[in-house]
């Protein structure tokens, strides 16, 4: 055994000894405070990354849709209660939906019918040898595809002359969308639709088109698409002029690669949009969105496309419009699916009672809307105030009190300090009946160059983004109009090389006869 310290001599001595033992306790302790604490943020950072990669997987392999089955969600509730020796809660009674036998709907009456008879072998009964006579008929239909063709149209002008004074006379050349080309109208309408809604990109289109022994090179088509962009710019601007005369207005941003020249690899550019949509709040107005191009996400860019506009932004919480509201002229309006998306994203992986709680007092709010939807905005005004604003108010009260219980590193307090950071502009919607809920008519605009990005991987240049821009312009206000892409593309490149500029607001797409 080793020899114990000798004892001090003094009291002085002895009572130095028991502070010197005291500081080297002291010390002890602030180390192991010092290590639980690195634990402690260790396991949140740890927390924090796993969440990260289960999002990211979720994205990438993962179901896209937030919507949550309310049963699943109960049984998760369920094993969470039981591993902490919490009760359960009692599930909800389910009815089960009663299913209904699919009825085959009739096919479209404005279809050509191609009549095909069918008689029987013998041209008399076989039996008596008695002429037939026709009694009734069984009719079926069957759905078929005549493939796409091609077809040339030759253009003849036949010369004259007077056989008396040697006039000549001649009718004058028709004019054609791009001029030197001899695409068509119907042919560049084909291909913008098939580039941009059905997200063919132009090399699969060219091997198209070899099928049928025609060939358009890549770099043809390329042209093309340049052309068109250049002949649609007046009529892009009628549109810009349209969306922008609203109150409100609905902003995103999207990234896309975009080929760096020079060095074979892709840099990330955005598409923004915005969008006018006053069709849920009753107003008259046709909905449309106006795309735009920029090589950055600099914040410089939105102030520069809404440096006229004033009214209300429906926008997400990115920095680069704070600017814009600085002005004074453009009011903030948030968006509850991006707060609910934090939530809905923690849930997922790990699901516990607060994202239960504030997942279903936001679908609380959802149930709210469905049922004003379309509705004039003093009714909209009238019916959040009276339903909707108890709950936005409980739901700040239960934040505050959750906070202080909460890690200040955790992903749920980042999720609940998001929420109330713009909880002013959350909450602006209830006094505004013109304001929606969140900004889903932006992210449905951009929807389209989501799935388009997938299949054409990458943009070739710059000016390749603005041409995406004014063609996603065009042909997405199209759709939300309900009108056909192709054949309303077709009938504005028949007619807008002779068309006067300052009439180009009749080929809108809510304005045109097809």
């Amino acid at each position: 055994m080793p020899t114990p310290p000798p004892l001090p001599d003094s009291i002085e001595d002895l009572q130095h000894l028991v502070l010197a033992m005291q500081a080297d306790m002291e010390a002890v302790r602030l180390e192991r405070d010092t290590l639980k604490s690195g634990r402690l943020n260790d396991k949140q950072e740890i927390e924090r990354l796993t969440l990260l990669l289960a999002k990211l997987q979720r994205l990438l392999f993962g179901q896209k849709s937030e919507k949550l089955v309310r049963q699943i969600e109960q049984l998760e509730l369920e094993e969470l209660h039981i591993k902490q020796g919490d009760h359960p809660v009692q599930p909800e009674p389910v009815t089960p939906p009663t299913r209904t036998a699919p009825v085959r709907k009739p096919l479209p009456e404005h279809l050509p019918r191609d009549i095909q008879e069918h008689l029987p072998q013998a041209c008399c009964c076989p039996d008596c040898g008695g002429a037939w006579q026709r009694i009734g008929e069984d009719v079926s239909e069957m759905l078929d595809y005549i493939p796409a063709s091609l077809r040339v149209i030759r253009h003849v002008r036949p010369r004259f002359s007077c056989r008396q004074c040697d006039r000549m006379a001649q009718a004058p050349a028709p004019s054609r969308p791009l001029a030197r080309s001899y695409a068509g109208a119907g042919l560049l309408s084909h291909i913008m639709v098939s580039k941009y809604l059905d997200h063919l990109p132009l090399y699969r289109q060219s091997q198209i088109w070899e099928r049928e022994h025609v060939s358009l090179s890549q770099s043809t088509l390329g042209d093309w698409v340049g052309g068109v962009h250049q002949l649609l710019r007046p009529l892009i601007n009628a549109l810009h002029r349209h969306v922008f005369s609203a109150r409100k207005l609905h902003a995103d941003d999207t990234p896309i690669a975009v080929l760096a020249p020079g060095s074979g690899k892709t840099r990330q550019a955005r598409l923004w949009v915005y969008a006018r949509d006053d069709c849920p709040s009753g107003g008259t107005q046709a909905p449309a969105v106006w795309f735009r191009y920029s090589p950055d996400r600099k914040g410089i860019h939105p102030q520069t496309h809404l440096k006229n506009f004033d009214g209300i932004l429906q926008a997400d919480a990115y920095a680069g419009y704070n600017e814009v509201y600085r002005s004074g002229k453009v009011t903030q309006a948030g968006c509850w699916a991006h707060a609910r998306r934090k939530f809905h994203d923690i849930h997922v992986h790990r699901p516990s009672d607060i994202t239960h709680h504030v997942l279903t007092q936001i679908g609380r709010l959802y149930e709210i809307e469905a049922g004003i939807r379309g509705s004039p905005p003093q009714t909209r005004q009238a019916e959040r105030q009276d339903k909707s604003l108890p709950i936005v108010l409980a739901l700040h009260e239960w934040f505050m009190q959750q906070l202080p219980t909460l890690s200040r590193k955790s992903v749920t307090t980042d999720a609940i300090q998001y929420a109330l950071n713009q909880w002013q502009a959350l909450t602006r919607y209830l006094n505004d009946g013109e304001i929606e809920i969140d900004n889903n008519a932006a992210e449905r605009a951009l929807r389209g160059v989501a799935i388009g990005r997938k299949n054409y991987l990458f943009l070739g240049s710059d000016a390749g983004g603005e041409r995406a821009a004014t063609l996603y312009s065009l042909l997405e206000t199209a759709k939300l109009n309900g009108i056909n892409p192709e054949a309303y593309l077709r009938h504005v490149l028949s007619v807008i090389a002779d068309y006067p500029v300052n009439r180009m607001d009749e080929l809108l797409p809510w304005r045109v006869q097809l």
